[in-house]
């Protein structure tokens, strides 16, 4: 369970304008940045008080996949360096 889930409070995600988040493993993360050939301080940034990243349970140095609805692509997977903040 997440924490919003044990706290009785609402999950972000049941909004359909949140796309889903999810926290890349330290493999991922190494594969993805080594495919790229960029370091995570590259990566565009999310804060880890924003609330989608505090319901996964996010740290800061995590990488975030968000996987968005596109009108074009079906499919979008962006990602996020999670910093302090």
């Amino acid at each position: 369970m997440k924490k919003s889930e044990k706290a009785g409070g609402i999950s972000v995600f049941t909004h359909r304008l949140v796309p889903k988040h999810e926290i890349l493993s330290a493999k991922e993360a190494g594969d993805l940045l080594k495919r790229y050939h960029i370091h995570p301080y590259q990566l565009p940034f999310i804060r880890a008080s924003d609330p989608a990243v505090q319901a996964i349970e996010g740290r800061s140095g995590d990488v975030v996949k968000i996987t968005r609805k596109s009108p074009t692509a079906g499919e979008c997977a962006v990602y996020r360096y999670v910093i302090e903040g």
